[in-house]
Protein backbone atom coordinates (compact mmCIF):
# COMPACT_ATOMS: atom_id res chain seq x y z
CA UNK A 1 0.00 0.00 0.00
CA UNK A 2 2.85 2.21 0.27
CA UNK A 3 3.42 2.99 -3.28
CA UNK A 4 -0.60 2.46 -4.11
CA UNK A 5 -1.29 3.92 -7.44
CA UNK A 6 2.48 5.31 -8.30
CA UNK A 7 1.09 8.26 -5.97
CA UNK A 8 2.73 7.77 -2.47
CA UNK A 9 0.55 7.86 0.48
CA UNK A 10 -0.73 11.27 -0.59
CA UNK A 11 -3.72 9.58 -2.26
CA UNK A 12 -4.91 7.45 1.05
CA UNK A 13 -4.59 11.01 3.09
CA UNK A 14 -6.68 12.14 1.11
CA UNK A 15 -9.16 9.70 1.11
CA UNK A 16 -8.97 9.27 4.54
CA UNK A 17 -9.50 13.19 4.99
CA UNK A 18 -12.97 13.26 2.70
CA UNK A 19 -14.22 10.49 4.66
CA UNK A 20 -13.60 12.02 8.22
CA UNK A 21 -14.71 15.19 7.02
CA UNK A 22 -17.72 13.87 5.48
CA UNK A 23 -18.51 11.70 8.57
CA UNK A 24 -18.05 14.44 10.55
CA UNK A 25 -20.29 16.46 8.31
CA UNK A 26 -22.94 13.78 8.47
CA UNK A 27 -22.90 13.52 12.50
CA UNK A 28 -23.05 17.18 12.80
CA UNK A 29 -26.03 17.36 10.71
CA UNK A 30 -27.49 14.96 12.19
CA UNK A 31 -27.26 16.41 15.87
CA UNK A 32 -28.17 19.79 15.00
CA UNK A 33 -31.31 18.10 13.01
CA UNK A 34 -32.46 16.48 16.45
CA UNK A 35 -32.02 19.75 18.15
CA UNK A 36 -34.71 21.60 15.98
CA UNK A 37 -32.68 22.57 12.92
CA UNK A 38 -35.15 21.29 10.47
CA UNK A 39 -33.58 22.48 7.30
CA UNK A 40 -29.37 22.88 8.27
CA UNK A 41 -29.23 19.95 10.08
CA UNK A 42 -30.40 17.59 6.98
CA UNK A 43 -28.58 19.95 4.76
CA UNK A 44 -25.25 19.85 6.34
CA UNK A 45 -25.53 15.97 6.67
CA UNK A 46 -26.52 15.41 2.91
CA UNK A 47 -23.48 17.16 2.00
CA UNK A 48 -21.11 14.94 4.32
CA UNK A 49 -22.62 11.94 2.76
CA UNK A 50 -22.29 13.44 -0.26
CA UNK A 51 -18.41 13.73 0.63
CA UNK A 52 -18.13 10.55 2.30
CA UNK A 53 -19.84 8.80 -0.78
CA UNK A 54 -17.03 10.56 -2.78
CA UNK A 55 -14.39 9.40 -0.52
CA UNK A 56 -15.81 5.68 -1.05
CA UNK A 57 -15.67 6.11 -4.96
CA UNK A 58 -11.70 7.52 -4.94
CA UNK A 59 -11.19 4.17 -2.29
CA UNK A 60 -12.51 1.94 -4.91
CA UNK A 61 -10.94 3.26 -7.80
CA UNK A 62 -7.67 3.38 -5.94
CA UNK A 63 -8.43 -0.44 -5.32
CA UNK A 64 -8.43 -1.14 -8.52
CA UNK A 65 -5.78 0.72 -9.93
CA UNK A 66 -3.48 -0.76 -7.49
CA UNK A 67 -4.26 -4.55 -9.32
CA UNK A 68 -1.77 -2.69 -12.10
CA UNK A 69 1.52 -2.14 -12.06
CA UNK A 70 3.49 1.18 -12.97
CA UNK A 71 4.86 1.50 -16.48
CA UNK A 72 8.17 3.36 -16.85
CA UNK A 73 9.90 4.24 -20.03
CA UNK A 74 10.54 0.40 -20.73
CA UNK A 75 9.71 -2.02 -18.00
CA UNK A 76 10.46 -5.95 -17.90
CA UNK A 77 6.87 -8.35 -17.25
CA UNK A 78 7.85 -11.47 -17.59
CA UNK A 79 10.70 -14.26 -19.01
CA UNK A 80 8.75 -17.02 -20.96
CA UNK A 81 11.06 -20.44 -21.54
CA UNK A 82 9.56 -23.07 -23.52
CA UNK A 83 9.69 -27.19 -23.47
CA UNK A 84 8.50 -29.15 -26.19
CA UNK A 85 6.00 -31.84 -25.36
CA UNK A 86 5.19 -32.86 -29.08
CA UNK A 87 4.05 -31.65 -32.15
CA UNK A 88 2.73 -27.96 -32.08
CA UNK A 89 2.61 -28.91 -27.97
CA UNK A 90 4.66 -27.20 -25.86
CA UNK A 91 5.13 -26.84 -21.73
CA UNK A 92 6.23 -22.85 -21.36
CA UNK A 93 7.26 -21.27 -17.92
CA UNK A 94 5.97 -17.66 -17.47
CA UNK A 95 8.01 -15.76 -14.69
CA UNK A 96 6.53 -12.32 -14.11
CA UNK A 97 8.42 -9.16 -12.99
CA UNK A 98 6.62 -9.48 -9.70
CA UNK A 99 8.58 -13.40 -8.92
CA UNK A 100 5.67 -15.65 -9.76
CA UNK A 101 6.37 -18.58 -11.47
CA UNK A 102 3.66 -20.30 -13.49
CA UNK A 103 3.53 -23.28 -15.73
CA UNK A 104 0.75 -23.80 -18.87
CA UNK A 105 0.70 -26.47 -21.34
CA UNK A 106 0.17 -24.77 -24.63
CA UNK A 107 -0.84 -25.71 -27.88
CA UNK A 108 0.08 -24.03 -31.34
CA UNK A 109 2.86 -22.63 -33.50
CA UNK A 110 3.57 -19.03 -31.33
CA UNK A 111 2.55 -17.96 -27.98
CA UNK A 112 0.61 -14.74 -27.21
CA UNK A 113 0.95 -12.24 -23.56
CA UNK A 114 -2.40 -9.90 -23.58
CA UNK A 115 -2.40 -7.05 -20.91
CA UNK A 116 -4.05 -3.76 -20.59
CA UNK A 117 -2.29 -0.33 -20.77
CA UNK A 118 -3.81 2.86 -18.81
CA UNK A 119 -2.56 6.13 -19.11
CA UNK A 120 -3.91 9.79 -17.92
CA UNK A 121 -4.73 13.54 -19.12
CA UNK A 122 -5.36 16.90 -17.29
CA UNK A 123 -5.94 16.12 -14.12
CA UNK A 124 -4.48 12.93 -13.93
CA UNK A 125 -1.14 13.52 -14.94
CA UNK A 126 -1.29 16.82 -12.98
CA UNK A 127 -2.16 15.01 -9.46
CA UNK A 128 1.08 12.70 -10.71
CA UNK A 129 -1.20 9.66 -11.97
CA UNK A 130 1.63 6.89 -13.17
CA UNK A 131 0.51 5.13 -16.50
CA UNK A 132 -0.09 1.72 -15.60
CA UNK A 133 -0.31 -2.15 -16.88
CA UNK A 134 -1.97 -5.38 -15.51
CA UNK A 135 -1.21 -8.42 -17.47
CA UNK A 136 -4.22 -10.48 -18.52
CA UNK A 137 -3.83 -13.85 -20.06
CA UNK A 138 -1.17 -15.95 -21.99
CA UNK A 139 -2.10 -18.06 -24.68
CA UNK A 140 -1.24 -19.98 -27.62
CA UNK A 141 -1.85 -19.45 -31.55
CA UNK A 142 -1.55 -21.51 -35.21
CA UNK A 143 0.10 -20.12 -37.21
CA UNK A 144 -2.69 -21.63 -40.06
CA UNK A 145 -5.82 -20.09 -40.07
CA UNK A 146 -7.49 -23.34 -40.46
CA UNK A 147 -5.57 -24.98 -37.15
CA UNK A 148 -6.41 -21.34 -35.20
CA UNK A 149 -10.72 -22.45 -35.90
CA UNK A 150 -10.41 -26.39 -35.60
CA UNK A 151 -7.18 -27.27 -33.17
CA UNK A 152 -6.73 -27.61 -29.55
CA UNK A 153 -6.87 -24.16 -27.77
CA UNK A 154 -4.86 -23.03 -24.62
CA UNK A 155 -5.72 -19.50 -22.78
CA UNK A 156 -5.13 -18.79 -19.42
CA UNK A 157 -6.31 -15.87 -17.16
CA UNK A 158 -3.27 -13.87 -15.36
CA UNK A 159 -5.50 -11.38 -13.72
CA UNK A 160 -6.98 -11.95 -9.84
CA UNK A 161 -9.78 -10.50 -10.94
CA UNK A 162 -11.18 -6.83 -10.51
CA UNK A 163 -11.23 -4.84 -7.00
CA UNK A 164 -13.35 -1.76 -6.68
CA UNK A 165 -14.50 0.00 -9.93
CA UNK A 166 -13.23 -0.92 -12.78
CA UNK A 167 -12.00 1.85 -14.21
CA UNK A 168 -10.85 0.20 -17.14
CA UNK A 169 -14.75 -1.18 -17.84
CA UNK A 170 -16.08 2.42 -16.65
CA UNK A 171 -13.88 4.10 -19.13
CA UNK A 172 -15.27 2.16 -22.05
CA UNK A 173 -18.83 2.94 -21.71
CA UNK A 174 -18.56 6.49 -19.76
CA UNK A 175 -15.58 8.37 -21.43
CA UNK A 176 -16.92 11.67 -21.32
CA UNK A 177 -17.31 10.70 -17.22
CA UNK A 178 -13.71 10.28 -16.61
CA UNK A 179 -11.58 13.30 -18.73
CA UNK A 180 -8.63 12.23 -16.43
CA UNK A 181 -8.34 9.32 -18.80
CA UNK A 182 -6.43 9.43 -21.55
CA UNK A 183 -5.40 6.32 -23.72
CA UNK A 184 -7.09 2.84 -22.61
CA UNK A 185 -6.20 -0.05 -24.69
CA UNK A 186 -5.16 -3.44 -25.18
CA UNK A 187 -1.82 -4.26 -26.22
CA UNK A 188 -0.12 -8.26 -27.09
CA UNK A 189 3.17 -10.02 -28.08
CA UNK A 190 2.78 -13.04 -29.94
CA UNK A 191 6.44 -14.73 -30.75
CA UNK A 192 7.05 -18.54 -32.02
CA UNK A 193 7.46 -21.46 -29.79
CA UNK A 194 10.35 -23.24 -30.12
CA UNK A 195 12.02 -26.21 -27.92
CA UNK A 196 14.35 -24.49 -25.62
CA UNK A 197 13.42 -20.91 -26.38
CA UNK A 198 13.29 -18.19 -23.65
CA UNK A 199 12.10 -14.67 -24.30
CA UNK A 200 12.10 -11.62 -22.11
CA UNK A 201 8.70 -9.70 -22.65
CA UNK A 202 9.01 -5.53 -22.00
CA UNK A 203 6.33 -3.43 -21.48
CA UNK A 204 7.08 0.11 -23.34
CA UNK A 205 5.11 3.43 -24.07
CA UNK A 206 4.25 1.77 -27.05
CA UNK A 207 2.65 -1.61 -25.54
CA UNK A 208 4.12 -5.02 -25.17
CA UNK A 209 7.58 -5.97 -26.68
CA UNK A 210 9.15 -9.27 -26.78
CA UNK A 211 12.65 -10.26 -27.41
CA UNK A 212 14.12 -13.48 -27.90
CA UNK A 213 17.18 -14.66 -25.50
CA UNK A 214 18.23 -17.83 -27.00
Amino acid sequence: MQDMLGLGTWWLAVVGVLAAAGLWLFVSGMVRFFRGRFLRGPLRGAFGAAIGAFAVALAAVGMNLHTYHRLNYEEPVAVVEFRQLGPQHYEALLRTADGEDRAFEVHGDEWQLDARVLKWKGAGALLGLDPRYRLERFSGRYAAVNDERHAARSIYGLSDGEKGVDVWQLSQEYDRWLPFVDTVYGSAAYMPMRDGARYRVLMTEDGLIARRDS
